[in-house]
């Protein structure tokens, strides 16, 4: 353990910035020509509650009203002077030790890598260089911190005999044994897809999130209000009267106590810290899309077969006025309709990680990876009529999707052999280049002419797909080919979708 007071995260640079390299908290609120966040989709959520949590407990306002009078370089002058006054609660190393625990210390060490998601140890496979175990620098663990707050991969990795609160037993298992580590509040089971508004600057982004005092007295699932923030007073225990009002306050939640850690040289003392409630017991991120309208809570996973993008209809149903059953987002929710006054044009940032798990035992292999996306919105366009105009374009490109994956099989069947991969491959390409194309149908939505214009090319890219995994290059294959073609006369057409993915064309001798 340090005694000594170093590295101090208000003025040291930790924070990866995109297109400029670190920065300190102090430089994030004194700038205002810091574009986004960097690093991967999991450390920029992170770093947007942590930044969101510093603006919250400096500058919260009353109602939109004064949201908007504040503005955002008012907001960042009040949590660069907060973070002035409070620049002792920011040291990585001293007696009291940014989110960190020194009562922790009787915990096993785990090295930095073993907790991180994207770094291989033991007889894990290593298939890049970034992949590769080794020694963190003091920004570096800065961030691992903050990351594991929300992001904690679960599993036997905690040491969980060590309790501090004096009969606790959440962190034992059936047997009254040491039990495995809970998820992070922000990852959960499978890796949850959080969402944020995005502005033309980082400060702008941020205020464009927060939350005023009139929405979290509104909001049930807050029922400690704002709160605290843990860096100004950590928890003494699992259940200590402090842990109980960050499990259910505002500040609590956007930066979590969820595992109790203290730094050493080579690693970090590593153990379970407080339990916070999932969307199973009516607990969310303000970030995750949720739906509690069935039996059951659902959410959206972060889904690297399926991109952020889209989801963006689910994210946005509550522009339905039917919206019964649909899934809530409270950041795009409570953010969009008042970010429309005061900004030309609103960008939606979606990501997470997915995971896999396994007794317990929760990791990143396989298919799982990172994923994120952004799309912009115009606001003078955005309300019902646009957001029911998307959602058509959007059934119609599933449509289309389907018609690859269902004539590609038909191909490979026709010829009696089997295309279930070939049509999942060309499915999927077809989704990854209607990606590049995406925001001109966001935009063509909005009430323009040009949504025919945009159709012909994803109907282009559904013949570019097909002609991809299904060859003409004999005689067998080009009759196959062209019987099985797909059809997407009815999409240019502008028809409904329904039943049409099923039809196939007959092709000319001129097209052939």
């Amino acid at each position: 353990m340090h005694s000594q007071n170093r590295f101090n995260l208000v003025d040291e640079r930790w924070i990866p910035i995109a297109g400029h390299g670190l920065a300190s908290l102090s430089e994030i609120f004194a700038k205002n020509d810091f574009r986004a966040l960097g690093g991967n989709p999991i450390q920029k959520i992170a770093l947007t509650k942590l930044l969101l949590a510093i603006c919250q407990v400096a500058a919260t306002p009353q109602d939109d009203e004064e949201w908007a009078e504040m503005g955002a370089d008012r907001m960042a002058e009040k949590a660069w002077k907060y973070l002035q006054e409070k620049r002792d609660c920011f040291w990585l190393y001293g007696e009291k030790p940014f989110l960190q625990m020194p009562e922790i210390s009787k915990a096993a060490v785990q090295s930095f890598g073993a907790v991180m998601p994207d770094v291989s140890t033991g007889n894990t496979t290593i298939l890049s260089q970034s992949q590769v175990e080794r020694q963190f620098s003091d920004a570096e663990k800065a961030l691992v911190i903050v990351q594991l707050m929300s992001f904690a991969l679960s599993g036997k990795k905690t040491d969980n005999s060590v309790v501090l609160s004096s009969g606790y037993t959440g962190k034992a298992n059936d047997k009254g044994k040491p039990g495995a580590g809970k998820a992070g509040p922000s990852l959960a089971f499978k890796g949850l897809l959080h969402s944020y508004l995005q502005g033309t600057s980082l400060i702008q982004s941020l205020w464009l999130n927060i939350l005023t005092k009139a929405h979290i007295g509104s909001l049930t699932i807050f029922t400690k209000g704002l709160g605290m923030p843990p860096w100004e007073q950590m928890p003494k225990g699992e259940t200590c009267l402090k842990a109980k009002e960050l499990q259910y306050s505002l500040l609590g939640r956007l930066v979590p106590v969820s595992r109790f850690l203290l730094l050493t040289k080579d690693g970090l003392h590593y153990s379970e810290g407080i339990y916070y409630p999932s969307y199973k017991d009516g607990m969310v991120d303000p970030s995750a899309a949720v739906n509690f309208s069935g039996k059951d809570a659902k959410v959206l996973w972060s889904d690297p077969q399926k991109r952020p993008w889209r989801s963006l209809i689910a994210l946005l149903s509550f522009m339905n006025s039917d919206n019964q059953g649909s899934f809530d987002c409270l950041n795009l929710k409570i953010g969009l309709y008042r970010a429309r006054k005061h900004a030309k044009a609103i960008g939606v940032w979606s990501g997470g990680l997915s995971v896999s798990s396994n007794a317990g035992e929760q990791y990143a292999s396989g298919s799982d990876d990172y994923v994120e996306s952004e799309v912009f919105l115009e606001s003078s366009t955005l309300g019902e009529s646009w957001y029911e105009s998307l959602k058509v374009q959007m059934n119609d490109l599933d449509a289309l999707s389907k018609n690859v994956y269902g004539c590609t099989m038909a191909f490979y069947k026709d010829q009696k052999d089997e295309g279930d991969k070939q049509a999942a491959k060309a499915s999927n390409l077809f989704w990854q280049l209607c990606e590049a194309h995406f925001q001109k149908l966001i935009d063509a939505c909005g009430g323009t002419n040009k949504v025919a214009e945009i159709r012909k090319i994803f109907a282009r890219i559904v013949h570019q797909c097909y002609d991809a995994y299904c060859p003409k290059d004999t005689a067998r294959q080009l009759d196959a080919w062209a019987k099985c073609r797909p059809n997407v006369g009815w999409y240019l057409r502008g028809e409904a979708s329904k039943e049409k993915s099923a039809k196939k064309s007959k092709i000319t001798k001129a097209e052939l």
